[in-house]
């Protein structure tokens, strides 16, 4: 049995989760306090929230002296949620748990002699708490393509497998973008910095082009014509496909997703812990995939970002993800939970 922990921050690691275990051999456990997507077919355990109820963070001690990143004291939520992995790592007999992302789940598991694999994410993880959890773990799983530049410590980057970024989308065949000019402009429920004022205006700007914006609530008031707001969609494939260029952040689900489409792109990655989104535009930057500005442009320059993006083309998110990346991790797992097993029932 192999236990999948699913942070519960946006909708990527949930959906990364359920990619990876559709491929599966093994049976998966998810653990995490979201509830089970659509199609789990394993069991599933809904954990207590550890935040909330206005945490005095110097008060609960929450990084337990910058050794964790999060632990507060005298949170029942936390006690319960540990108490109820602890209880299914033992009861499932668990072979091995994937932590995406938790530092305390991951030593957690590994206390109790469980073998974890740390799904990585890009940015700097030198701090004390991702170099134990880098460090204990048996394999880092890399959802992003190998790089010459990796500043990652030797003995961290031999138990890496570069998986390059993997999709819920991964073996569909994109579709022909419909005739026309139009822009999706696609967020997700991670949270973003661009305001509706910075949509309206690059819209503004771009009269012959028809923008939709999808993952961001629509504004109380009127903006151009030419601006549409979708809201969420639960299947945005069809949009994405009908996309002459997709701009979005640089989060690994979005980008996981414009590639899967091969869609011309312009990337502006966000403000996130451990420098994470401008670690990926980097490297995008270096690998010439998509247009990546650091900041949102000025409404004058759109007309000239979009038409710089159509010139690059999709084609180069090829080198970002090559469709196999969740069936990768999966035979990965798999073979692991089957040393692991094997080993734990012999002698």
């Amino acid at each position: 049995m192999i236990a999948y922990y699913v942070h519960h921050h946006g909708s990527g690691h949930v959906r990364r989760a359920a990619t990876i275990a559709a491929h599966a051999s093994s049976p998966v456990l998810g653990l995490s306090s979201l509830p089970a997507p659509d199609g789990w077919a394993g069991p599933w355990i809904r954990l207590p929230l550890d935040d909330g109820g206005g945490v005095d963070h110097e008060a609960r001690d929450v990084t337990a002296g910058a050794t964790l990143h999060w632990a507060p004291t005298q949170h029942d939520g936390l006690r319960r949620r540990m108490n109820l992995i602890s209880d299914a790592l033992v009861d499932h007999a668990v072979d091995l748990l994937v932590a995406d992302v938790s530092v305390e789940v991951a030593l957690l598991a590994r206390l109790h002699g469980v073998p974890v694999v740390v799904m990585a994410q890009p940015g700097e993880r030198t701090d004390r708490p991702h170099r134990a959890a880098f460090d204990l773990a048996t394999r880092l799983l890399a959802p992003w393509p190998a790089t010459s530049e990796s500043d990652w410590p030797p003995h961290w980057l031999s138990k890496t497998v570069h998986l390059g970024a993997l999709s819920r989308f991964d073996g569909r065949v994109p579709a022909p973008a419909r005739p026309g000019r139009r822009v999706l402009a696609l967020w997700g429920a991670g949270g973003v910095d661009i305001g509706t004022d910075d949509l309206q205006a690059a819209a503004a700007h771009t009269p012959d082009w028809t923008w939709e914006v999808v993952g961001l609530s629509p504004p109380d008031r009127t903006g151009p014509p030419n601006l549409h707001w979708r809201g969420w969609l639960d299947d945005v494939w069809p949009a994405l496909c009908d996309a002459t260029v997709v701009v979005t952040h640089a989060g690994q689900n979005a980008l996981a997703e414009v590639a899967a489409a091969r869609r011309p792109a312009v990337v502006l990655p966000q403000d996130r812990p451990h420098d994470e989104q401008h670690a990926s535009a980097r490297t995008l930057r270096r690998a010439g995939i998509g247009i990546v500005r650091p900041r949102w442009p000025a409404a004058p320059e759109w007309p000239g970002v979009l038409e710089d993006a159509v010139s690059l083309g999709g084609d180069g998110w090829s080198r970002w993800s090559s469709g196999q990346g969740a069936a990768r991790a999966a035979a990965e797992l798999d073979r692991l939970a089957g040393v692991h097993c094997a080993g734990a029932h012999s002698g």
